[in-house]
């Protein structure tokens, strides 16, 4: 089945929301309590959004959050779906195309990712300068051509996918809150098993610092449709090879859990200098 105009599901959107808000976030795995303290004008289950698709994994509750902070409205997206959930990349990046229509200009991707440098523990977080993509597929092919705006094409430059800007705020709300803030160069596969450490050795060799199973496909879409990105990802695990036990979902919920204090400090942070630069 086709999915709907992301502009009519915007137009239902802002006919809900009654609002412009000019920032997105999307709170992945390990972020789900990050902003349970902003004031919530307005909340929608994705379930009642046209093309939404349902999250699957656990920690991914699947709404919709017009919220309120230092004076700016923002939408939370609380949780995503995944690749690996047996979804085409036309339906993973749905809601990262309605966000555009609805003339969202700054985006926020978070997620759970396995360390892969030396330099990351868990529970620490880092700022993503850059990406590479090993998920086997790119969310461009063969995009219907009413789905984005005409101006749109598909040969989009990436050599500044996450927005220098945005970058430089981190590394703000980082000093701070004191919160240890790494940045670095995420790779993201497929999933949804985790890697072998023969992968990991070569992942670290082509130059990546962290893996995961999310946020490139919504990057380059939103870089396509013109909005600016910036990513940050809570390492919740160190990935195969420097980890002495077997690697499990549930130990990426709990560390996510226990850094969630950190998180939140880290995201109203940076939220409050950003809405000064507005």
């Amino acid at each position: 089945m086709p999915l709907p105009d992301p502009e009519a599901a915007a137009a239902d959107l802002r006919m809900e929301l009654r609002a412009k808000p000019p920032l997105a976030i999307v709170l992945g795995s390990g972020f789900q309590d990050a902003l349970g303290n902003l004031q919530v004008r307005a909340e929608i289950p994705y379930t009642k959004i046209p093309g939404f698709p349902r999250p699957g994994v656990p920690g991914h509750s699947g709404r919709l959050a017009l919220v309120r902070s230092a004076k700016t409205d923002i939408l939370v997206l609380y949780g995503r779906s995944h690749y690996y959930e047996g979804l085409d990349m036309p339906e993973v990046t749905f809601p990262t195309r309605v966000l555009a229509a609805l003339g969202i200009q700054d985006l926020v991707l978070t997620n759970a990712a396995g360390g892969i440098s030396p330099r990351l523990r868990r529970g620490d977080f880092m700022c993503i300068t850059d990406h590479i993509n090993l998920m086997g597929i790119n969310p461009l092919r063969a995009v219907p051509r009413n789905s984005v705006e005409p101006r749109a094409h598909s040969f989009i430059d990436l050599t500044n996918v996450y927005d220098p800007t945005l970058l430089a705020l981190w590394r703000r709300a980082a000093r701070k809150t004191k919160v240890r803030l790494a940045t670095g160069v995420y790779l993201a596969v497929s999933g949804p098993s985790y890697e072998t450490p023969a992968e990991i050795r070569a992942f670290g060799r082509l130059g990546a610092d962290a893996v995961g199973m999310s946020t490139v496909p919504e990057a380059i879409v939103a870089r396509q449709c013109g909005m600016r990105v910036t990513a940050l990802s809570c390492i919740t695990n160190l990935a195969a090879g420097r980890n002495p036990k077997p690697l499990s979902h549930a130990d990426v919920v709990e560390t996510g859990r226990r850094a969630s204090k950190s998180a939140a400090d880290l995201l109203y942070a940076f939220l409050n200098l950003y809405a000064e630069i507005r």
